[in-house]
Parts: structure tokens; sequence; C-alpha cells
């Protein structure tokens, strides 16, 4: 469950973040968290960027966390040291600057040698954890687009390229699930299906993150494939 530095200078540091990690507390439970990880290591990221407020009222520090990833996403994930290279990067994800890879398998086999998923994503009327691009949806609606390219085929399933050009929650799994090809592994959107080629977990990786320093310079910090995702290509590749 420990993060490794991936990339490293005075403004930000690039982590890769372990499957089963989760990035904040939820102000409900104790259990190890990636912010707290930041503070032990990075001091003085301490109330840098804008901390979460919960409906109970409670605050929650986000210590130069950015963005985030869901618990059971894998990969790569940048922290800000600094209140000035949180702003930027900030900016940088408003602004779309900012470019992040995925890598994830999907039930099916995607006919589509790549596409564009362009439908807005809003909380779905029958689960509030849940969120959807296919109707059924409460409150404010909001644009999402992803592009994708299948990378490999085979046994029923598709290993997929995804890369997100707005930053909704659970954007990726939505949308695949929304053209009919959930996210292997994913309890809240792929229902009752087994997880199939040895996930115990929603396979989804943030294989890398493309940002800009204050300098101007422009950095592409990759985060390996974890050994359930190598496994996978490999299970994908043997010969039937």
């Amino acid at each position: 469950m420990e993060p490794t530095i991936l990339y490293e200078d005075l403004d930000y540091v690039v982590l890769n973040k372990p499957a089963g990690l989760v990035v904040h507390s939820d102000g409900r439970t104790k259990e190890p968290t990636l912010s707290d990880w930041v503070m032990e290591r990075y001091p003085e990221a301490e109330g840098v960027g804008e901390p979460i407020k919960l409906s109970d009222g409670t605050v929650i520090p986000k210590h130069g966390i950015v963005h985030r990833l869901d618990r059971e996403t894998s990969g790569a994930i940048i922290v800000a040291r600094t209140q000035h290279a949180f702003e930027l990067l900030k900016q940088q994800f408003q602004d779309r600057v900012i470019q992040k890879t995925y890598r994830t398998f999907v039930y099916g086999e995607i006919k589509r040698e790549d596409g564009i998923i362009d439908r807005p994503v809003g909380r779905s009327t029958g689960d509030f954890r849940r969120w959807t691009a296919s109707g059924g949806v409460r409150g404010t609606v909001r644009e999402a687009v992803t592009a994708y390219r299948v990378l490999h085929r085979g046994s029923g399933f598709s290993y997929v390229e995804a890369l997100p050009k707005t930053g909704r929650t659970h954007q990726i799994r939505v949308h695949m699930k929304a053209i009919g090809h959930p996210v292997v592994g994913d309890a809240l959107y792929a229902g009752e299906r087994p997880a199939g080629l040895g996930f115990s977990r929603t396979a989804l990786h943030a294989l890398a993150i493309d940002f800009k320093t204050p300098g101007g310079k422009r950095v592409r910090v990759e985060a390996p494939l974890p050994d359930d995702f190598v496994g996978a290509v490999a299970e994908m590749e043997k010969p039937c």
C-alpha cells in the first residue's frame, strides 16, 4: 500500500498510487491515505490547495493533491508542494492543458479501433453512488469527453487506452459502460459480471500524466503497469 515516487522537483511530486489506497479521508473511517503519506514525506505541502468540506461540516485538507484517483485505480497522481505550484496546476486542469492517459480492460471485444465518447455525465437517479451518461440523471449534467483506442482484443475482453479530455467523477468507468463495455471488475458499473483476467479490483490504471512546470517545461511521467495488468496482458496474448 506504499506509493512510490516517479518524479520530483521543487514544485511537484508525481506518485504511483497502488490500488486499494484511498487518496483522502472520507471523514468517517480511519485508514491510511495518500494524503497522510504526503504529509509525512513533504511537510511543506501542509495546507496547500483547497480543502474539501463535507456535508456534515467536516473539513478535509488536500495537502497539495490537485486531482484524485478512485481507491481501486492505480497509477500516476501529481502533488503540488507549494500554493503557487498548486494554483498553476489547477489552472492547467481548468484550461485542459493537462494530458492524462489511462489503461483499462473492458468486457466485450470493441469493434472500432478507436473513437470519441462525447456524452454528458450526471448523478444517477437510481443510486446516489453512481454517475451516468445514459439518461436517468438528477441535478447538474456536465460535459464529458473521452477518446479511446483498442490495444488488443481476445477471449471476450478488450485492452483499451483511454484519454479523458474532461475530468468528471468516474468518467472512464461511466463512459465505457455507456457504450456497452464496462470496466472489468467494476462492482459499481458492471453489475454481477465475474471480474475475469485475474482481476480482484476495478481494472483501471493511470498510466501517464503530462503537465507544465512553473518554468514552462513540458513533463510527461509514466507509472509502470502493475502486476495484475501485466498478467492480464499476458493472458490475452496467449494463443487460442
